[in-house]
């Protein structure tokens, strides 16, 4: 019978098994985690213009510390940068010390979204009353608590950095953190700048 086959396709040779896609599951699951908190927030500030555009809403200013927060976060997102090249090179005592910069930047944040909840208070603006107020602090909570796991998740790596868990030939945990970190940095971003143009 093998001969028959053989006449019948006496030029087939067997093909090469063609390359698949791979991810890592981790990293399946933290893009899976992203895209639902992405999906989230365009509800959340769909929800907020279609509320603006019904009336009764009161505008005011943005507290001054978000846009200082604003900074501490982008310069967090240095000096991610900065552990994950330090990471890639080998370089292990740079990488605790910019990981430790990234984790004490990120609580410098939320410290400074307590004081600008603080600050929006002392403006007369509430999560209870006008909507305005309520879609703030909803927002901003809702990433001051994704922040949060970010600095758990910084908090692990610098914990495995000790542990010489995390170098050039295992980057796993290293680019997952960046990942996150990066992605909650830009969505703060994404929120600063509609709430500016929105307000």
């Amino acid at each position: 019978m093998l001969k028959d086959m053989q006449l019948v396709n006496p030029g087939m040779q067997a093909e090469e098994p063609r390359p698949t896609l791979s991810m890592h599951p981790k990293k399946f699951l933290l893009w899976l985690f992203i895209v639902s908190i992405v999906m989230l927030f365009a509800s959340m500030t769909s929800a907020y213009i279609v509320r603006q555009g019904e009336g009764d809403w009161l505008e005011f200013e943005l507290p001054t510390l978000f846009w200082i927060n604003t900074g501490v976060l982008l310069l967090s997102s240095a000096t991610m940068h900065w552990a994950y090249v330090s990471a890639r090179k080998d370089n292990l005592d740079t990488l605790k010390i910019a990981v430790a910069l990234t984790t004490v930047l990120g609580g410098s944040f939320l410290v400074g979204q307590l004081l600008g909840w603080d600050d929006l208070v002392n403006m007369g603006v509430y999560f209870v009353g006008n909507p305005s107020g309520s879609f703030l602090y909803i927002l901003t909570g809702l990433h001051g608590f994704h922040l949060i796991t970010g600095v758990i998740f910084l908090a692990v790596v610098f914990i495995q950095t000790f542990r010489n868990r995390i170098h050039a030939r295992q980057m796993t945990t290293m680019e997952m953190c960046a990942t996150y970190w990066h992605f909650l940095d830009g969505l703060w971003l994404y929120l600063f700048l509609f709430l500016q143009l929105t307000r």
